[in-house]
């Protein structure tokens, strides 16, 4: 199955100073497609820009760079937030949201019968549906 990549798995790529090629043995085929959510990309760049230092701000942007370059981006539209709204409203009834960026982020995989991976599996795992995966180095 696809998976949209969840920031908390680039954010560690980058601080340990890897690739994408990392991310293949968390694949259940090492040519499974992926996708980044256009909400992890806002929270990619959060990071770019709250940079402490110019080198580090550069460092993440060159990282974000490479990754765009070979990973589409599957945007937030009407499809997707319409199983936005229903995972949200899901979720409130049973006591048991997530955050709003995580929300979206399913929303996206769902929308596209993908799965995501996560670091976060904890929160994703709470989605009806969706099939979560962690990396292997978890």
């Amino acid at each position: 199955m696809a998976k949209i990549v969840d920031s908390s798995v680039l954010i560690t790529l980058e601080r340990r100073n890897l690739g994408l090629s990392h991310l293949r043995p968390s694949l259940e085929k090492g040519d499974e497609k992926i996708a980044l959510a256009a909400v992890t990309v806002s929270e990619l760049l959060l990071g770019v820009y709250r940079a402490d230092s110019a080198a580090r701000r550069l460092r993440r942007e060159s990282f974000l760079d490479t990754i765009l370059e070979a990973v589409p981006v599957l945007p937030f539209d009407l499809p997707v937030a319409r199983t936005y709204g229903r995972i949200w409203s899901e979720l409130a009834a049973q006591g048991q949201l997530i955050g709003i960026h995580d929300a979206q982020i399913a929303a996206t995989a769902l929308t596209h019968g993908w799965g995501v991976l996560t670091e976060n599996t904890r929160d994703f795992q709470r989605v009806p549906g969706l099939s979560v995966a962690a990396p292997t180095w978890l």
